[in-house]
């Protein structure tokens, strides 16, 4: 009898980790690498992932997190790779905000040793990650063995698109990706995750209270929001609308649902529905500060903790978002899809249309609104403006509906949002939330890795200084995306003068005439300085047209502008006065 000592085929936690994103339909890693996560972006792009590194890992987060709002409908969530403690911490702001806005993410972190980290004795960016990011998202978990890999992805991605989709923490030590087991064992020990995102079927009886209401309504209004565009339940949401007749409008990642120039878009007159409505239908919207909780003179309301008289129907996948803010009368909780067809199935064939005055009444004020901004539109100021330059953009993007349009900044997002119509649904991406800046460059990069369509992004000069360096990004990578820049030399405006004599210019204003364009330049992309709407609608079109990186540097009048845009009321005054 002899031994057999040849040595079994092995695999390792490198291995396991990027087999398990594999068979779970993972096909896109944004990240940043280094100790101890460098090998492993390595072997992930060898193995067929494409692995897109940033220069920074917020920037990555933002991009895993837009990722998942694409995607998790189809049950795949956003992947952020990082490295350990600073790395960690930079992807978590991510991490909260994709939690925030119910984007399945994964945020992917190396760590510090185990034993070392619990007793404190002061490893190599030594921090307890886990501890530190279980209260900024929906799930955190820690992987220590190689068998249990599978599991821990498997976890992760379940939790991250089941129910009320978020963000998750998956925690992996650097021993972890050493640690070698037998490689049959290996296969066997990963999870392929089955219904990751299972359909939440709503009680016949909720969907009878939510029509019957309904059916009474004099005014009744549909308030589409991001939940509805992430659904993916488009034709169903349409039928909706249209079957039912009702007027609708779009929160600002719901425009494109349906065209924003629909016959019964509310959107241009948006402040006379709101208090006029008398029932109103929320489909994947929640009643937060973008709704002035349901309350207030937004509302009818005589003050701002008053309701306004409306009778809410909510749809929502969880049940603990009714109530939140005022009382809702006909919960209908599942997930939207399911919800929605529930809703037209219940409806039947002879459904009756709202009232003529009501649809008559919201038809008068949207065509004069509407009727307003086009004479505002057809002005051409010098410096140009907000208007001026944005009516190229409304221009651009309804001659190319496929392109998405990444829009961050105060001003910048304000009109953009309320100047530029979108057609098509999932192509308006925004700061969502929690309105946070610094998502531009991040969701740029990956709603043109995830979508291959050119990408338009329009920032506010200040909220682009959060991310600006990944324009090397996007040149290293070659992706359609057009930045367009709108320049007024600082935040809300640039011609704010100092304060107390000093010879610092204000903290409100930055270098004047900046060169943004030339960023661009520096690394191999098109930059353009644009002073006329004819030399920015030029630009723009030569950028979609070769799909080459482009960066428009468009000055506008830095007197444009109002500080913090519509928000203006949530700054706190003094009640102190000087003597």
């Amino acid at each position: 009898m002899t031994n057999n000592t040849e040595s079994q085929d092995q695999t390792d936690g490198f291995h396991l980790v990027i087999d398990a994103l594999k068979l779970n339909g993972i096909k896109n890693i944004y990240g940043l690498p280094g100790i101890p996560v460098t090998d492993l972006t390595r072997m992930m792009q060898t193995e067929g992932l494409r692995v897109i590194s940033f220069r920074h890992e917020a920037n990555a987060g933002n991009a895993a997190a837009i990722a998942g709002f694409l995607n998790g409908a189809k049950g795949v969530p956003g992947v952020c790779l990082t490295v350990s403690a600073p790395g960690f911490l930079n992807g978590l702001v991510a991490l909260a905000n994709a939690t925030t806005n119910c984007w399945p993410m994964i945020l992917i972190s190396g760590s510090s040793e185990r034993e070392i980290v619990d007793l404190q004795q002061g490893d190599y960016e030594e921090m307890d990650q886990l501890a530190i990011a279980k209260p900024l998202c929906k799930a955190a978990f820690r992987v220590l063995n190689a068998e249990d890999i599978g599991v821990g992805i498997a976890r992760a991605i379940r939790a991250a698109v089941s129910g009320r989709p978020g963000g998750v923490y998956l925690d992996l030590p650097a021993k972890l990706f050493g640690q070698a087991m037998d490689a049959a064992a290996g296969k066997a020990s990963l999870i392929k995750v089955v219904d990751p995102a299972p359909r939440q079927i709503p009680a016949p009886d909720a969907v009878k209270r939510a029509l019957d209401l309904l059916k009474s309504a004099k005014k009744p209004l549909i308030v589409l929001g991001k939940g509805a565009a992430y659904a993916q339940a488009d034709a169903d949401i349409k039928a909706l609308v249209e079957k039912s007749g009702i007027p609708y409008l779009p929160m600002s990642m719901a425009k494109g649902l349906l065209p924003d120039t629909h016959e019964q878009s509310a959107s241009a007159a948006r402040s006379f529905v709101l208090p006029e409505a008398d029932v109103v239908m929320l489909v994947g919207a929640r009643l937060n500060w973008l709704l002035s909780h349901g309350k207030g003179k937004t509302w009818g309301g005589k003050d701002h903790k008053a309701a306004g008289g409306q009778k809410f129907i909510q749809i929502d996948i969880s049940p603990i978002e009714a109530d939140s803010n005022v009382a809702i009368d006909a919960p209908l909780v599942g997930d939207i899809g399911s919800c929605v067809s529930a809703l037209l199935a219940g409806m039947g064939a002879n459904w009756a249309k709202p009232p003529a005055e009501w649809t008559g009444a919201v038809a008068e004020r949207k065509n004069k609104n509407v009727a307003k901004m086009a004479e505002t539109l057809a002005k051409d100021p010098t410096p140009m403006n907000y208007h001026s330059s944005l009516n190229v953009v409304r221009d651009i993007i309804k001659a190319n509906p496929d392109a998405l349009l990444v829009n961050e900044g105060a001003n910048a997002l304000d009109f953009t949002r309320s100047i530029v119509d979108m057609y098509k649904p999932r192509k308006r991406l925004d700061v969502g939330t929690w309105g946070v800046m610094g998502i531009g460059m991040g969701f740029a990069v990956a709603a043109a890795v995830e979508s291959g369509q050119p990408v338009i992004a329009i920032e506010g000069d200040s909220a682009f200084g959060f991310s600006g360096m990944e324009v090397e990004t996007i040149c290293r990578y070659n992706l359609p995306v057009c930045i367009v820049i709108m320049n007024n030399n600082g935040v809300y405006r640039g011609d704010e003068k100092s304060y107390g004599g000093s010879s610092d210019p204000s903290p409100l204003v930055f270098v004047k005439g900046a060169r943004y364009d030339k960023l661009m330049e520096a690394f191999g992309g098109v930059g353009v300085q644009a002073s006329t709407p004819a030399e920015l609608r030029r630009a723009m079109e030569e950028a979609i047209k070769s799909r080459k990186p482009t960066l428009i540097n468009a000055i506008i009048d830095e007197g444009a502008g109002t500080e913090s845009g519509r928000i203006t009321s949530l700054n706190p005054t003094s009640a102190a006065k000087k003597k």
